[in-house]
């Protein structure tokens, strides 16, 4: 196992909270550290500063990570703190008249990002990821199981950089640079994988989580993804988004059970299974 180093959070501040974990400004010095909720275990800390190093050293505009860190119950890792950082969905919901400006920026980035290959050697497999999480975790029913794993076989396997946590929350800048934050699924695959995540969020996310997570309105998710997804693919022809907007379906549901089980160590519900399984091709 990495070594952690005991911090004090007593020289820290609380000044965030996610839906898996707690970041603390230090008072004296340019860092942030990252603590995962606990139950959460030290080795997936570990996989994220690793991932979070590799990313920064491949050029990928992201804080430089530090160090690994532990309170002596949470565990996570010690980042470069961006000074009079705001993430774009903050500055949705304090600048609303923004939403069009931020929303180009963001699919700038995000097909910037999905233009540069990967470091194969060192990042993980999109794909073999999910692959790994059927065959060794039995969280779905056998029939959704056979067809995720049916459906994931052949997807194609390729180089493109991954966030795998794409969305708004995940991207701050400085007033001068953007920058990526939580790339721990740092990944390679098709950007299905993506943008899968983020049309879950923009057309699936309930308005207390939201405004928890977000600060921001259903309504403007879906207007963000209404400006986003046509800049990103670089047409406003309906057919061609409606077309495209369907092909993320089954990308979606067969992702949503390994993201669930990452967030909560828990099975989705009967119903969402349900759901779910209908966007799955048939077997």
């Amino acid at each position: 196992m990495q070594t952690y180093e005991n911090i004090n959070l007593n020289e820290y501040v609380r000044t965030g909270e996610g839906g898996t974990a707690v970041s603390y400004t230090h008072k004296t010095k340019n860092t942030l550290a990252k603590l995962y909720n606990p139950g959460f275990e030290a080795d997936r800390a570990a996989a994220e500063f690793l991932t979070a190093r590799t990313v920064f050293e491949m050029g990928i505009p992201t804080p430089e990570p530090y160090r690994l860190v532990t309170d002596g119950e949470r565990f996570g890792a010690e980042y470069e703190l961006i000074r009079n950082k705001r993430s774009f969905t903050r500055i949705i919901s304090q600048e609303p008249e923004r939403l069009e400006e931020i929303s180009l920026a963001f699919a700038r980035a995000a097909r910037k990002l999905h233009a540069q290959r990967a470091d194969t050697a060192r990042l993980r497999s999109y794909k073999q990821v999910l692959i790994r999480f059927y065959q060794e975790k039995n969280l779905v029913p056998e029939e959704f199981k056979r067809r995720a794993l049916a459906f994931i076989d052949k997807t194609p396997e390729v180089d493109t950089c991954l966030h795998g946590d794409l969305h708004i929350g995940n991207i701050i800048t400085d007033g001068d640079r953007a920058l990526w934050i939580d790339v721990g699924e740092f990944s390679y695959g098709l950007p299905e994988w993506d943008l899968s995540v983020l049309w879950t969020i923009t057309h699936l996310m309930k308005a207390d989580r939201a405004d928890n997570l977000l600060h921001v309105t259903p309504e403007t998710l879906t207007r963000h993804w209404d400006i986003f997804f046509p800049a990103y693919l670089g047409t406003t022809d309906p057919g061609a988004l409606e077309t495209y907007t369907k092909r993320l379906f089954p990308f979606y549901a067969a992702k949503v059970p390994y993201v669930f089980d990452m967030a909560y160590h828990s099975s989705l519900p009967a119903e969402s299974i349900q759901r779910l399984v209908l966007m799955l091709p048939g077997e």
